[in-house]
C-alpha cells in the first residue's frame, strides 16, 4: 500500500470515529476543523525537514513563502 492510500485510510477512519462519537449530533465547521487537524502537523514536520528554511518549505509545498508565512503565524509555529 502506498503513502497515499494509507494517509487516506487514516484519515477516513478517523472521520469515521468522529461520526459515531457524534452519536447523530450534526458536526459543525468539518471543513475548517480538519483542515486545521491537518495543516498545523503538516507544517511542523515540512519546517523541520527544510531545516527551517521558509522558502524551501513554500516551493514543497506549493505555496508562495508569504502564504506559508501567514500560515506559520496563524499556527504559532514562529513569532
Amino acid at each position: 500500500m502506498s503513502q497515499t492510500n494509507n494517509l487516506h485510510d487514516c484519515v477516513r477512519a478517523s472521520l469515521e470515529a468522529y461520526f459515531r462519537d457524534l452519536d447523530g449530533t450534526d458536526p459543525a465547521d468539518l471543513h475548517d476543523m480538519l483542515v486545521k487537524a491537518v495543516e498545523r502537523p503538516l507544517l511542523e514536520v515540512v519546517m523541520e525537514q527544510s531545516q527551517h528554511n521558509q522558502s524551501r518549505a513554500a516551493q514543497w509545498l506549493g505555496l508562495n513563502r508569504n502564504t506559508l508565512r501567514k500560515k506559520l503565524l496563524e499556527h504559532k509555529l514562529i513569532d
